[in-house]
């Protein structure tokens, strides 16, 4: 048998061997906390997937010890990396006319006033110099507002189509997990928008953007609150349940304790309640169907005429619910000591 054959197979047996091990960990963890490893109790039985359609309920489990909330059952890494690929985005959704309009809508002084108004989760209203890691950039939305606000920009994302696409606009962007990313200079920035909440294991998440940052970095978290009034409202219709991508929820505290272990000083906390996410647990709680694609979610005249209605209605309300600290994010910046 030919050399290159023989090792050709090794490779596959080593990363066949590697997804077993990790999905043997995974069955290991369903029982306890992914983060202290304390005991956890039932929070909430048989959520459903309400953007994709997608088969199967999952539960919420909340520690008894440390208080962080995971789904159950824990999907592993096979499962999650077919999932991404096959339902994530709506499959990588591009050229429809909500794609285009979204487009424009970035470009646009209005979005820069929306997101003056509407909290930022995405800090794109942050302007600076230095090198920045998106981690998590998807197809570059992010990156192409970064570069314009002032940063050298770098991304780091998963999937290779979606990365692609960002290499297409210029950008560098490198397919790899964090932990695994080693790079030639350190940053000033990492970015974390709606990210942490996808990790199995938050905790090295961020000592792993410690690790890539220079003394006194900076890194800009954003993630849903689990102690969310719309979490209450919306019961399973709220949009940032997220199962099973949503891999865990924070408190403020909970990410507090979280940063300060992993090396850094939160500097900036507040919590926003973005109109995005209470128009998606609108239109979920009237439109979802079990079982199909909520795709009013995608819909280019619904979607934003709820989101600014909601907006508009509900307006002082929410201001309200973050200041008693029940806003549906939380935003944070801390500094790497």
């Amino acid at each position: 048998m030919p050399n290159s054959v023989i090792q050709n197979s090794m490779n596959q047996l080593s990363a066949t061997d590697f997804l077993y091990e990790e999905e043997k960990n995974c069955a290991l963890r369903q029982s306890t906390c992914l983060d202290c490893g304390g005991s956890l109790e039932e929070l909430l039985n048989e959520l459903f997937d309400t953007r994709y359609g997608i088969d199967g309920t999952y539960d919420i489990r909340r520690c008894v010890e440390c208080g962080l909330e995971q789904i159950y059952p824990l999907p592993g890494p096979k499962e999650l990396r077919d999932l991404y690929e096959n339902h994530y985005n709506f499959r990588g959704e591009k050229r429809t006319l909500y794609t285009k309009m979204r487009g424009y809508f970035l470009d646009s002084f209005l979005y820069r006033l929306w997101i003056w108004s509407d909290g930022d989760v995405s800090f794109h209203s942050f302007k600076g110099t230095g090198r920045l890691l998106d981690i998590g950039c998807n197809e570059g939305r992010s990156l192409k507002i970064f570069a314009r606000n002032g940063f050298e920009v770098t991304g780091l994302e998963l999937s290779e189509e979606a990365a692609t696409a960002a290499r297409a606009d210029g950008f560098t962007v490198h397919t790899c997990d964090i932990g695994d990313f080693e790079p030639a200079a350190l940053f000033d920035v990492a970015v974390l928008s709606n990210v942490l909440e996808h990790s199995s294991d938050p905790s090295q998440m961020l000592r792993d953007a410690a690790r890539v940052l220079k003394p006194g970095g900076e890194i800009w978290i954003s993630c849903p609150n689990s102690r969310s009034w719309q979490r209450s409202l919306f019961s399973r219709s709220w949009i940032n349940w997220h199962v099973p991508f949503h891999i865990s929820h924070f408190s403020t505290d909970l990410l507090d304790r979280l940063l300060r272990n992993a090396g850094f000083t939160p500097v900036k906390v507040r919590q926003v309640s973005p109109g995005a996410w209470l128009a998606s647990s609108l239109i979920v709680l009237v439109f979802f169907q079990r079982g199909k694609p909520t795709r009013e979610l995608r819909n280019p005249l619904l979607f934003p005429l709820a989101m600014i209605a909601a907006k508009i209605l509900l307006f002082p309300f929410l201001g309200m619910a973050n200041s008693a600290g029940r806003g549906d994010a939380l935003v944070i910046v801390a500094k790497k000591i």
